[in-house]
């Protein structure tokens, strides 16, 4: 058994937690919030070990060999030095740190130490995922000729829902960081790296109540992108990502190409992870929906799909751990995702395309 530490009591809590107490080889011994009567509280509840308001503490736990961060973006580079400078096997949350310097120094550091870090890019482990994944590899479009990506959410539609750390720029938040991150990354998987981006961010409800006062502050951060990418191969892209709407058709991804077409959709507003389905046509024929095969699906459904979803990432880090064999995503790919992110305020802020170096040139430059 792994002795697991849980840094975060939000989705920590709800996902972190329940995933690692449902795995075979993982035990969580030690709970981390800044409030410590909170870390006790939640520590009582789940049978763990520790509480601890300190993620110095966390790491002078002897029982603890590994630490998840799941805290808002702009408090993980800072925690992941202290677990990584402490000799811990490290699982982030994303997005992995404010900007792609950071997520360099810490994946220099995981070497340096020779940990083991992986990235929550869970999107890479769901069933329908997978058959995507597979059917790309098996040329089923043919050559690549456009790609479309909708990521549309109501999680902050409701204007009166209050203003927090995701309302501030200087704390990572705004839809880009939330989701944005696992679009670059499910890119770079399914598609391969960027040669350029043009993004541009909207914020539809501008004014959030503060929760103490009640008092309307300015959100500083986007609710709304819209990016246009060129890959590598000279594919065109369109990605389309909301935090603010309700639609009906809430994650979907299309691919054209010409010998065939290819879709992967979930209408499940309630749980982004349940409820993908696979569909494919040939030019001229209508989509037909490909069943996902038993070996891709989960072998336990939680009734939170994110929990099904992060007990493989959590097994892939396992495995990863007691062969002390890096595993994929790592901090390498969160890199690419956040030097991505960057790319595209970058993009936002000057009304122009930019350009992406591979991510080799990036960590060599």
């Amino acid at each position: 058994m792994i002795g697991v530490a849980v840094v975060g009591t939000g989705f920590g809590q709800k996902v972190h937690i329940p995933g690692f107490q449902a795995h075979p080889h993982t035990e969580v011994v030690a709970v981390y919030s800044r409030d410590l009567e909170k870390a006790a509280s939640i520590a009582q509840s789940y049978n763990i070990p520790h509480a601890c308001n300190t993620v110095e503490e966390i790491v002078r736990l002897p029982e603890v060999q590994a630490v998840s961060i799941s805290t808002p973006p702009f408090l993980h580079y800072e925690m992941a030095k202290v677990v990584l400078q402490a000799g811990k096997h490290l699982l982030l949350e994303k997005p992995v740190t404010m900007n792609a310097a950071q997520a360099q120094e810490l994946y220099e550091l995981a070497k340096q130490k020779s940990v083991i870090a992986s990235v929550d890019f869970e999107f890479r482990f769901v069933p329908g995922w997978q058959l995507f994944s597979e059917l790309l590899s098996q040329d089923l479009v043919g050559s690549k000729r456009f790609i479309k990506i909708d990521w549309l959410g109501s999680s902050r539609s409701d204007a009166t829902r209050p203003w927090n750390w995701y309302s501030r720029k200087d704390q990572g938040g705004g839809a880009l960081g939330s989701l944005g991150s696992h679009t670059f990354d499910y890119i770079h998987w399914l598609f391969g790296p960027v040669r350029r981006l043009n993004a541009h961010f909207s914020t539809a409800i501008s004014q959030r109540p503060y929760p103490k006062t009640g008092e309307l502050k300015p959100v500083e951060t986007d609710d709304t992108c819209m990016l246009t990418l060129e890959l590598a191969d000279g594919t065109p892209c369109q990605v389309s990502i909301s935090a603010v709407v309700h639609a009906h058709r809430t994650h979907w991804i299309e691919v054209y190409g010409d010998r065939g077409s290819l879709v992967l959709g979930s209408e499940n507003q309630k749980d982004y992870i349940h409820g993908f389905h696979v569909w494919a046509s040939s030019p001229g024929k209508p989509l037909a929906e490909v069943e996902i095969p038993n070996r891709l699906l989960f072998p336990k459904n939680f009734a939170d799909g994110r929990i099904s979803a992060f007990i493989r990432v959590v097994d892939q880090w396992v495995q990863g751990i007691e062969r002390q064999q890096q595993t994929v995503p790592s901090l390498k790919e969160g890199i690419y995702s956040q030097l991505l992110m960057d790319l595209s305020h970058e993009s936002n802020n000057k009304s122009t395309w930019v350009d992406v170096p591979s991510l080799e040139e990036f960590l060599n430059k």
